[in-house]
């Protein structure tokens, strides 16, 4: 009887692990689940960003509040909701995040990359710091992106490494997927780092 109940629910309890990765997705595009590489590697991040969720509200306080205007703005040039999530991996939605290269705001842009696409940024003006202004140019930077390599997987990927650079290893290693690419540690992490913020918070 013990051993019914113990095989019930195991089944069970597999049956709910099933249904919450079935449920996972980025940009309404597959996540190759079925591969133990990406599964371990997504379940690392899951963990580490609940770890996260549970020690501080600051972060889901801030995405409560701008989430819906970045998703409108994204919305308006075709971007997948998913992509709202990126600025919250890029800066914790908060602004004055600079890195040690010298990428800021939101979206953390290189200065050249945000006069690239519109936005001022001087010694008395950032618009990197303007959560309207950068979110309209981080919108036209992802379409130019998609244009490029008809992925939105690959459109994250190359958002964060370059376009050139995702580019130059795609022809080298003769891939055209995310998941299947030799990367350096930080892009070869970016995409699992986005699905697990957008399950954290959607969650919650």
């Amino acid at each position: 009887m013990m051993d019914n109940v113990a095989t019930t629910l195991e089944a069970s309890k597999k049956d709910s692990e099933d249904d919450f990765y079935a449920n996972l997705s980025f940009a309404e595009e597959n996540i190759p689940l079925e591969q133990e590489k990406v599964k371990r590697k997504l379940d690392l991040y899951l963990r580490k960003f609940s770890y996260l969720e549970r020690s501080s509200h600051y972060i889901h306080k801030k995405a409560d509040k701008l989430l819906p205007r970045i998703a409108k703005i994204l919305q308006s040039y075709g971007i997948p909701d998913d992509f709202k999530y990126v600025a919250v991996v890029e800066s914790s939605l908060n602004p004055g995040t600079t890195s040690h290269k010298g990428a800021g705001g939101y979206w953390q842009f290189m200065p050249a990359t945000a006069r690239l696409y519109g936005l001022r940024v001087n010694g008395s003006v950032d618009d990197r710091l303007d959560l309207t202004k950068s979110t309209h140019a981080a919108a036209r930077y992802l379409k130019s992106l998609y244009k490029e390599f008809g992925d939105w997987t690959l459109v994250a990927a190359a958002y964060n490494v370059g376009g050139g650079s995702l580019r130059n290893s795609l022809k080298r290693q003769r891939k055209d997927n995310y998941y299947d690419l030799r990367l350096n540690a930080e892009t070869g992490s970016y995409v699992y780092k986005i699905i697990s913020m957008k399950t954290i918070l959607e969650k919650g």
